[in-house]
């Protein structure tokens, strides 16, 4: 920044008189010698002639000292106003957090009057320092995890039981949410950024490549997931052999990154990796997830044997139909052939209850009004209305379906408002809340409903209705229990909740739009 600031101080603005105090000396070696002429104080008659710069393109002051003062990018450590704590004598207080915000947004404007090598500069820079930010967010996410878990430990009384156990593991709750709601992350991808910047600390070289662009958050992640098995000492061992810093992986895509940290990782800890291995085939799994046009992506997470095993039979099958003459291509037959294999039936389709929420006008009219399906989300009401009229199979076959249509008031989309006495949500209403909601109501959380809550308590007086009833996920559900947190219905457009986490941040999560809405 020296540059910037002593070469706009020849032209300071009227009131950046402090700026040049700080910047400029006040008398130079040579003022007292009539004989020198400084060839810098030979300027001509307008430094800035019109013809280059006008002055309507200047605000009043071009450079406010409280925008570019050094203490803008100073270190982070607190300061003393009037002494300061690094024997340098007085320091100006660093400005606070919004204002360092707008001066570094003024600063990093993107100049769109560049030419296309330096739009390409821009780009790289730019890169660089989302990188750069991502190692302060992670460094950021330990020092709030060990100043909450300090917090909570005062906070929380030990029973006599719980004296004599070993609590070194314990993490004070609701840190790794926090930070999720905070960089506007699901609670699950919150926690896996949490692990990685814990695991970034005790990886100071890969950390210094985030610092200095030379790796991007999503390859440093991939450093650290495939590191997760090791002790902390081989960890940093990975981390002086990969020397990330010195631009090991300058040019190298994410694949190559993952490949080097895993044999660096094998290297280190064979039975650590060798164990890991092991007991990843317990967390085989299949998901279900929407894919556009009225399609899903059905994923299988399978030990490497079976997988391969899946993948040869299905490629045998579609190859043996398609060579008989099947019209079909092999990606369509591989699909088709799993589905069946799977249900047993044909079409692959039955005993199932399908929900959809549509309005009248969409059903009995003809409308263009969408229709939705919860669970999947949005479909088009030719095709909604074309569901009921034939139902989900090809070619008119009969399946055991069964659809519910729920309509919406017009205008609004709201749907039929239900309350109980009970302190339990009764089927009927938790159907509602379930169809409204769609996923998890936790901000940023896109996580199947698997709790219908009471937003505010029963026990506090929370009523069982369609209004003080929300769907979260399990541990978003948990998570809403801890101490300090809270959330409360708000006014809004469509069902809206404010959840406040125990550091005073408030979040806001609106139901998503029905048909009918408007």
């Amino acid at each position: 920044m020296e540059g910037i600031r002593n070469s706009a101080l020849p032209a300071a603005a009227p009131h950046g008189g402090v700026l040049q105090a700080a910047a400029v000396p006040d008398r130079f070696p040579y003022d007292d010698d009539p004989n020198f002429v400084d060839p810098d104080d030979v300027l001509p008659e307008d430094p800035f002639p019109e013809t280059l710069i006008a002055d309507a393109e200047f605000p009043e002051d071009p450079f406010p000292e409280a925008l570019y003062a050094d203490v803008l990018f100073a270190d982070g450590a607190a300061t003393n106003a009037a002494t300061g704590t690094d024997g340098r004598g007085p320091r100006t207080p660093r400005p606070a957090l919004p204002d360092r915000v707008a001066a570094a947004t003024a600063l990093l404007r993107a100049d769109l009057s560049a030419d296309s090598a330096g739009l390409i500069d821009q780009t790289h820079a730019y890169e660089n320092i989302k990188n750069m930010l991502a190692g302060q967010q992670a460094r950021l996410a330990v020092t709030f995890e060990a100043r909450h878990s300090q917090e909570h430990a005062h906070r929380v009384t030990l029973t006599a039981e719980d004296l004599g156990k070993d609590r070194s593991n314990d993490r004070g709750p609701g840190a790794a949410e926090q930070i999720a709601l905070a960089r506007g992350e699901s609670p699950n991808r919150g926690a896996r950024l949490f692990s990685t910047a814990k695991a970034l600390v005790q990886m100071p070289r890969t950390l210094a490549a985030l610092d200095t662009g030379q790796l991007n958050e999503e390859r440093a992640m991939h450093i650290v997931k495939e590191t997760a098995c090791l002790s902390p000492a081989d960890r940093s061992a990975v981390d002086e052999e990969l020397a990330a810093d010195t631009g090991t992986f300058t040019g190298a895509g994410t694949r190559t990154v993952i490949a080097a940290a895993r044999a660096a990782a094998t290297r280190r800890g064979p039975s650590s990796v060798a164990q890991r291995a092991s007991h990843a085939a317990s967390e085989r799994t299949v998901s279900l997830r929407p894919a556009p046009d009225t399609m899903t992506y059905l994923t299988a997470l399978l030990p490497v044997q079976q997988g391969v095993a899946v993948w040869a039979a299905l490629s045998r099958q579609a190859d043996a139909l398609h060579g008989a003459g099947d019209p079909r291509s092999r990606d369509q037959i591989k699909a088709d052939t799993l589905v069946e294999c799977t249900t047993g039936t044909h079409a692959g389709i039955t005993g199932i209850e399908i929900n959809l929420v549509m309005t009248d006008r969409t059903l009995l009219q003809g409308d263009t009004e969408p229709a939705r399906i919860p669970g999947y989300g949005t479909v088009p009401g030719a095709w909604a209305r074309n569901l009921l009229t034939h139902g989900p199979g090809e070619g008119g076959e009969e399946l055991k379906t069964w659809i519910r249509r729920l309509y919406t008031a017009p205008g609004t989309g709201d749907l039929v408002e239900m309350e109980s006495r009970r302190r339990l949500f009764p089927a009927p209403l938790r159907r509602f809340i379930q169809i409204r909601d769609d996923t998890c109501r936790t901000p940023y959380c896109d996580a199947r409903i698997r709790h219908h809550d009471h937003i505010i308590p029963w026990h506090d007086g929370g009523t069982t209705t369609l209004a003080n009833g929300a769907g979260l996920c399990e541990p978003c559900n948990h998570t809403k229990e801890l101490p300090g947190w809270k959330a409360q219905p708000r006014p809004g457009p469509r069902h809206t909740i404010e959840i406040t986490t125990p550091t005073g941040h408030s979040y806001r999560s609106t139901a998503p739009p029905l048909p009918g809405s408007g």
